[in-house]
C-alpha cells in the first residue's frame, strides 16, 4: 500500500502484474475530499463490484467469480481505481486453497489500504445473473426542457421551492472526470429525500454542472448530498449513485442522513 505521490505510473502506461502484489494498492485520504465540505453530516458505503477476478485453484486450475466489497464510509481512505484493479489483476496467477481463502486475503489486503474493516461477497455468474438488474424508481429528471451553462459544480442552483413532500428523483446524466487520468466517469444518481420540493429544472442543470469537473466518484457524491443539505434544507436525504465499470470495476458511493436500508443493484449501463 502506497500513497499517489509513491505511485508515478498512475495515469500512464502500466504492465500488468504477473505475480501478487498488495503493494499495488493505492490510498488517499478520504480528509482530501472532504476539506472543502465543511461540517459533514452523513452515513453510507462504497459499494465496488469486480468483474474480472480470477485466481488459481490449488491444482493450478482457473477460477472466476464477481465480488463486492462494502466499504464504509467511516474508513479513513479510498482506494484510488487503477491500483485496485492492477491488485485484482495480480491474483491471476495465485494459487488459492478455496474461496474463503481468497476472501480472507482480500479483505486483509484491502483492509489495509482503505484502513478499515470491509465486507467482502463472491458470487458466481450464475448467482449474479439471477439477481436481474436494477431501475431506478421515483421519477426521472432527464427529459426536462431545460437550458444548461454550467459545467462545473454549481450548487446555486438548487432551490427548494414547494410544499412537503416525499419523493425520489434520478438521472442519468452525471458525469465527471477522473482526477488521475481525465477519462469520463459516467453514473446514473438518485436523489431520496422528504422536505420542500426540490426544484426539478434546477437539480437537473446541477447535475449536469459535474461535466467538466475533476473528482473521484466518492467525493462527487459527498459534494452532492452537501450541497443538497445546505440549500435545500430536507428533513432527510439519501443520495446513490451507480457508476458504469472501467476495467471490470465499478464503484458505487451512497450516502445518507440517516441508516440506508436498501442499495440499488446493477443498472442497465453496468
Amino acid at each position: 500500500m502506497k500513497t499517489m505521490s509513491g505511485k508515478p505510473q498512475l495515469g500512464a502506461a502500466t504492465e500488468y502484474p504477473q505475480h501478487y502484489d498488495p503493494g499495488l494498492l493505492v490510498s488517499i485520504p478520504r480528509a482530501e475530499g472532504r476539506a472543502a465540505l465543511g461540517d459533514i453530516s452523513f452515513q453510507g458505503v462504497d459499494l465496488w463490484t469486480a468483474y474480472e477476478l480470477s485466481w488459481l485453484n490449488d491444482k493450478g486450475r482457473p477460477a472466476v467469480a464477481i465480488a463486492e466489497f462494502r466499504v464504509p464510509v467511516e474508513s479513513p481512505n479510498i482506494v484510488e481505481s487503477k491500483s485496485f484493479k492492477l491488485y485484482l489483476n495480480s491474483l491471476n496467477q495465485a494459487r488459492l486453497a478455496s474461496p474463503t481463502q481468497l476472501v480472507d486475503t482480500l479483505k486483509e489486503d484491502l483492509g489495509g489500504a482503505f484502513g478499515s474493516e470491509l465486507e467482502v461477497v463472491l458470487y458466481s455468474l450464475d448467482e449474479y445473473a439471477e439477481r436481474g438488474l436494477w431501475r431506478p424508481e421515483g421519477e426521472c429528471l432527464d427529459e426536462i426542457d431545460t437550458h444548461c451553462t454550467h459545467f462545473e459544480p454549481a450548487p446555486e442552483l438548487l432551490a427548494a421551492v414547494g410544499a412537503v413532500v416525499e419523493e425520489t428523483l434520478y438521472s442519468h446524466l452525471l458525469k465527471s472526470n477522473c482526477p488521475v487520468t481525465d477519462q469520463p466517469d459516467w453514473a446514473t444518481v438518485m436523489v431520496r429525500y422528504r422536505g420542500a420540493a426540490i426544484d426539478r429544472e434546477g437539480l437537473l442543470r446541477y447535475i449536469v454542472s459535474f461535466r467538466q469537473h475533476q473528482g473521484f466518484h466518492e467525493h462527487c457524491v459527498e459534494r452532492i448530498f452537501c450541497d443538497l443539505m445546505a440549500r435545500c434544507a430536507p428533513e432527510w436525504l439519501e443520495v446513490h449513485a451507480r457508476y458504469t465499470r472501467r476495467g471490470g470495476l465499478d464503484i458505487n458511493p451512497s450516502r445518507g442522513s440517516r441508516p440506508l436500508l436498501a442499495l440499488p443493484r446493477r443498472d442497465a449501463r453496468q
